[in-house]
């Protein structure tokens, strides 16, 4: 009772001008998404996309590079950038962190790791296995981030979960190339995937990742309420009769299974989940709902347009999209550091 009135009184604030805010990032969605299907090695006119949409040619070659490529690439975009966005957001609330990002956390390396020693078994993994094994990888990096960011009288300090993060990261990435190097082919087939890139998504990986995706999503805006008294402090949100235990362990079960979607479907794309929810939460304020939402705007537009940027700076060629997002993220992450630790 005391929940869900609180989280009436909180979800009254949609102020006039953060609902513009949202309506902009939603046309920026729209304008970049359009720019992506536009954009590549063979531009296609919007005169071309509009009648492949409502008179499609099967013997029309742009037609058909529509529909086989740059329209599964668009999607996965989509979901990828709104997933692990949301996923940042989530870690960010949880442990009140403000560095805290799946790639920088080991959810990322974690999730990949899985995914490559399950192959390396020799493991035949279709359909849902492939993104479970990939959450449950997230999941135990992440808590063996925790755990040993808890060691020592100071606890899990922000600079000591970052630094963990940032070990186990380095170590599953080893071990991930040290499986790959043992098989040739492996390594040929999953090097791309690997840097974080979203070309040759099909419609058969979306159709596997998707439902996963988008239930995680409903789950994570379910949980917003329990994680906005959360953000309170522990002692207010136990008043107001919340499990803190099962809301935090239910928040990075989330994260988890976002981050690991995120990873089947593009490899481990880094930065979406750090430069996202902090330029959202400057706009938007504390309210987590409205966060939530920015985030699943806000994260495909700057994963497509990271997209569009590495299919066009060395064409006719392509750079993978997760060395585009890695290098603004750097950047971003150096001022964010600077500016929390000085």
């Amino acid at each position: 009772m005391a929940e869900s009135a609180f989280a009436g009184a909180r979800y009254r604030t949609f102020s006039t001008g953060r609902l513009l805010v949202l309506a902009g990032l939603l046309c920026a969605v729209a304008c970049a998404a359009l720019l992506s299907l536009v954009i590549g090695a063979r531009p296609i006119s919007s005169n071309t996309i509009l009648t492949a949409f409502t008179a499609y040619d099967p013997t029309d070659f742009d037609h058909q590079a529509l529909f086989l490529f740059r329209l599964p690439r668009l999607i996965a975009a989509i979901l990828v950038g709104g997933a692990l966005a949301l996923t940042g957001a989530l870690m960010q609330a949880v442990i009140r962190n403000p560095l805290a990002e799946p790639q920088l956390l080991g959810l990322n390396a974690g999730a990949a790791l899985a995914v490559v020693a399950t192959s390396a078994a020799g493991l035949d993994v279709a359909g849902l296995t492939r993104p479970a094994i990939a959450a449950l990888g997230a999941f135990a990096s992440f808590a063996i981030v925790l755990a040993l960011s808890g060691i020592g009288r100071s606890g899990a300090t922000p600079l000591k979960v970052t630094l963990s993060g940032v070990i186990v990261s380095a170590f599953a990435a080893s071990v991930t190339s040290a499986l790959l190097l043992i098989d040739d082919q492996a390594l040929q087939d999953l090097r791309l995937w690997l840097a974080g890139d979203l070309a040759g998504r099909s419609s058969d990986n979306l159709a596997i990742t998707a439902p996963v995706s988008v239930a995680g999503t409903v789950a994570a805006f379910l949980l917003a309420p329990r994680l906005s008294a959360l953000a309170l402090g522990d002692e207010v949100a136990r008043g107001l009769g919340i499990n803190v235990k099962r809301t935090r362990l239910a928040a990075l079960s989330i994260a988890a299974i976002l981050s690991g979607t995120a990873v089947t479907l593009a490899g481990p794309i880094g930065f979406i989940g750090l430069i996202v929810p902090h330029l959202v939460r400057r706009i938007m304020g504390e309210n987590i709902r409205l966060q939530f939402l920015a985030c699943l705007l806000g994260g495909p537009v700057l994963l497509l347009v990271a997209d569009m940027l590495a299919r066009r700076l060395i064409a006719p060629a392509e750079i993978a999209t997760g060395v585009i997002t890695g290098a603004v993220g750097a950047l971003f992450f150096i001022i964010l550091v600077a500016r929390h630790f000085r």
